[in-house]
């Protein structure tokens, strides 16, 4: 099968490898219909994961339909449509028992599909854990309308479900990359008094206002004067940083008022300072990490009912054939590329 493979650093290669087998009694075989790339797959390419293994096939946002299952699988069976979580956690571990599958200290638990074991950018992936791995796609919701929700739909849902937000909040989210319009609709779930986000790229600025008119929009340059302007208390209430760079991080502080929430939604190509004496007094918390992704069902859900809805984000669409075209134009952002639809 062709299976998109990191090589080494820098270097990514369309490979022929075998169709992968079952390991375990509990994993399942899953034949892959639609992926997509994510930021966090240029950040392997570019070396800033160490704990990526050379040799793996990338990718960990994916659909598909069950082929094979393991004699311990109950809650999947061949031929069900499913979400594949980007993380894979046992269930039962301390982490697990507490919600936190980031954390699952089983061998392959945690991020590890595209990472540390075979991924998705292929045409069949080998998911271990798959009764917790796996949801169940509903009838009336699609391959495109699902795609995200193993990990960017993951990651805004757990960034706002952490973020302690209430409908008195004024929330700036900081990046409005494909992740930060998740981030972005999974906050709208919260109702909070107003919106702000904050993105530099004219044309995902024109994104945000054609498809969310309530939401208002500044860039770096105009932000902590327009946070100021439009909240009640100094700053915003809750803050998500989603664009990942050193002056957006400095910038998710400096926009925060004093007690306020700061959630670190992104990953950094390097390490961030944080100035504790430019902030004493500002009694801020910080809440950081990977995505606690077991909420899979609940946004399946909200997606059936017609309160998420993520499609505007597929602005292009390759076969598996031409990825290494799909990757350059979404690494250089080219022809107004938000996400792009790999199958």
């Amino acid at each position: 099968m062709l299976a998109y493979t990191y090589v080494e650093q820098g270097k990514f290669e369309l490979r022929e490898k075998s169709r992968p087998r079952l390991k375990d009694a509990r994993d399942a075989i899953v034949r892959v219909t639609l992926g997509s790339i994510c930021t966090s797959d240029l950040h392997i390419k570019h070396g800033s994961v160490p704990r990526a293994v050379p040799g793996i096939t990338v990718g960990h946002e994916m659909v598909g339909i069950v082929e094979e299952t393991g004699d311990a699988v109950r809650n999947v069976k061949p031929g069900d449509r499913v979400a594949v979580n980007v993380e894979t956690f046992c269930g039962e571990c301390f982490f697990c028992r507490h919600g936190y599958v980031n954390n699952c200290t089983d061998p392959d638990g945690g991020w590890a599909l595209g990472c540390r074991i075979d991924g998705g950018q292929a045409e069949y992936v080998r998911v271990p854990h798959a009764d917790q791995g796996l949801t169940r796609i509903p009838d009336g919701v699609s391959d495109e309308q699902a795609l995200f929700v193993g990990d960017i739909l993951a990651t805004g849902f757990w960034a706002a479900r952490i973020s302690e937000i209430t409908p008195e909040d004024t929330v700036l989210i900081i990046g409005a990359g494909p992740t930060g319009i998740c981030s972005l609709l999974c906050t709208m779930l919260k109702h909070p008094r107003r919106i702000i986000v904050c993105e530099k790229s004219p044309e995902r600025i024109r994104f945000v206002r054609e498809h969310y008119p309530d939401v208002l929009v500044t860039t770096p340059e105009e932000c902590l004067a327009f946070v100021h302007a439009y909240s009640d208390h100094g700053g915003a209430d809750v803050v998500m940083e989603v664009a990942g760079a050193r002056d957006t991080f400095q910038l998710a502080w400096q926009c925060a008022r004093p007690n306020a929430v700061v959630t670190v939604v992104a990953m950094y190509d390097g390490p961030q300072i944080l100035p504790l004496p430019d902030m004493y007094g500002k009694n801020l918390t910080f809440k950081t990490g990977g995505v606690d992704g077991c909420d899979c069902a609940e946004i399946l859900r909200l997606i059936e009912v017609g309160k998420i809805d993520t499609t505007p984000l597929i602005t292009h669409r390759f076969p598996l054939s031409r990825i290494e075209e799909a990757y350059r134009l979404f690494e250089n952002r080219e022809d107004g590329v938000i996400k792009v639809a790999i199958g």
